[in-house]
């Protein structure tokens, strides 16, 4: 086992992180040890969260950043040796350098195939330099004020009648009924997807997302070979046929934004559409439903935080959006390859060594946040790296996950007597995002 010593008798014990007491196994008189991490091992990423958060606190103790290797018959889930950048500085360093800590060949274990790359496009999150430069300026210059501000208004009149619906259907689980569905609603407005395709899209989503950074268990290693990859190519094959729809007949939508060109001749080649909406899709829909659903959780398990944004929404609203992301941060990390020799945290990088930015770890870094394991809609400053920590791969949609979740939680705070007795969340195992599979609730009395 990860965190026992060999032969020895387990026995349980406990330990006290974020607000809640959990138990976790330990040879017979050990405690939790720096030497008793692995996170190579994907063992370490069934721990309960909290032991997890308790494992990244006594890495950033140590005086450099440290080496994991993967053990025999992991290396398809864990990928490469890596060091891991744990501390706050460190990863916002490394985020902000891409020259020195570079996103190719991929940012994600195991790193996408060349072949992968050919047939789907390669990924803006796996692109450097002027490559990287070039269509990021393509895809922002299209987010116009005025596309902004009709995003804005859209997502308001999508809160309001997803929680119209959450009152008229009463459905059990939160998340598909409208923690998935609002960013996936807005995604396919913003782009112009006819509302005949998403269903299919939101299935494939879910295909495409589903044990993302585990060993797959029991059952699951059933599951065919490469369903990833198929859900992607199904959704690049509706994102394909849409581009090609928007250049014969362009709308007043960022599909036709992106495919026709403008007076420099730039737009996007149906690959690189397929790409990009792709990664809005897994990316976008995911984090940001993520992101609601421990956000609702955590006012649920806080109330004096719940009745402070109640008191005063505007006033509190945008503190509340960033602790939830710093709180739970949605994705875990991600990877770089080192291009130069540098120094950082304490060591010499060489140029083809692997790090992995550990950003559930960097938002618990208590040498930059007071108290960092407690939920404080009013924490000022509060500069977590849950956008992924500056720098050119700053994340893209930011602003519109801000907008959703202060669209929903807008919604959800006024008509909060219609939802009481939320269950804990179902977390799923994944060493890539902090994956919420269904959130359970029942519904008290409604507003008349």
């Amino acid at each position: 086992m990860l965190l026992a010593a060999g032969g020895r008798t387990m026995a349980w014990r406990t330990v006290e992180v974020m607000d809640m007491t959990v138990p976790y196994q330990l040879s017979e008189g050990r405690v939790l040890r720096a030497a008793d991490v692995d996170l190579a091992d994907p063992a370490f990423w069934r721990l309960p969260r909290p032991v997890r958060l308790r494992a990244f606190a006594l890495l950033r103790e140590l005086e450099e950043p440290v080496l994991f290797t993967p053990r025999a018959g992991t290396a398809r889930t864990a990928g490469k040796p890596f060091r891991a950048l744990v501390r706050h500085a460190d990863v916002r360093t490394a985020s902000r350098t891409p020259q020195v800590f570079a996103s190719a060949p991929g940012v994600t274990t195991p790193e996408p195939a060349g072949w992968a790359k050919a047939l789907f496009g390669n990924s803006m999150v796996n692109m450097d330099g002027p490559e990287h430069a070039a269509l990021r300026r393509i895809i922002s210059r299209r987010f116009t004020p005025r596309l902004l501000a009709e995003a804005e208004e859209n997502v308001g009149r999508l809160a309001g009648r997803l929680v119209d619906e959450l009152i008229a259907e009463r459905p059990r689980d939160f998340m598909p009924s409208a923690a998935s569905r609002l960013p996936l609603e807005v995604i396919c407005d913003l782009m112009g997807v006819p509302a005949a395709y998403r269903a299919r899209i939101a299935e494939q989503i879910d295909h495409a997302s589903e044990h993302v950074g585990v060993e797959r268990r029991g059952r699951a290693r059933l599951r065919i070979p490469g369903r990833g990859l198929a859900s992607l190519a199904r959704m690049q094959f509706v994102m394909g046929r849409l581009a090609r729809e928007r250049r014969q007949r362009p709308e007043d939508d960022l599909v036709s934004a992106l495919v026709n060109a403008d007076i420099d001749g730039e737009a996007l080649s149906g690959r690189q559409l397929g790409a990009f909406f792709s990664l809005l899709l897994v990316a976008g829909v995911e984090t940001t439903r993520n992101a609601i659903a421990h956000g609702l959780f955590l006012l649920d398990r806080h109330p004096e935080q719940r009745e402070l944004l109640r008191s005063d929404f505007d006033r509190y609203i945008d503190g509340a959006v960033d602790e939830i992301v710093r709180h739970s941060t949605p994705i875990i990390q991600f990877r770089r390859t080192v291009a130069e020799e540098c120094a950082l945290g304490g060591r010499t990088f060489l140029p083809g060594e692997k790090v992995a930015l550990i950003y559930a770890s960097a938002n618990r870094d208590e040498t930059v946040f007071t108290h960092p394991d407690r939920f404080d809609i009013t924490r000022s400053p509060n500069p977590h790296l849950g956008y992924g920590g500056g720098g050119p791969h700053h994340c893209l949609g930011a602003h519109l996950a801000r907008l959703e979740m202060t669209a929903l939680f807008r919604e959800l705070i006024a008509r909060r007597p219609v939802m009481r007795d939320l269950g804990d969340p179902d977390l799923v195992d994944s060493n890539f995002d902090n994956r919420v599979g269904s959130l359970p609730f029942t519904f008290g009395p409604t507003f008349t």
